[in-house]
């Protein structure tokens, strides 16, 4: 069954404070990164076909509740389910 994607990721201009958690713990581990950044990941079965018009109905899902736009940006694109 398709599915659509939403990746949804704090602005660049807002403070991460969990990827400066997870930052901090990698170089505590040995891992040298120089940034890290979390978001979050929506995977979405519209059981029907994925068109335009569907995923123009998941960026309005997005917008309203998947999503603060004033603090987050996102991304929507369908994918192939395994």
């Amino acid at each position: 069954m398709p599915r659509v994607v939403v990746e949804v990721m704090p602005k660049p201009e807002i403070l991460d404070p969990q990827g400066v958690a997870v930052r901090g713990a990698l170089g505590r581990l040995g891992f040298e990164v120089a940034d890290v950044r979390q978001g979050k990941r929506f995977e979405i079965e519209l059981g029907g076909e994925v068109d335009g018009a569907a995923l123009d109905r998941v960026r309005e899902m997005a917008s309203m509740l998947l999503a603060n736009p004033v603090i987050e940006d996102f991304a929507v694109r369908a994918e192939e389910s395994a």
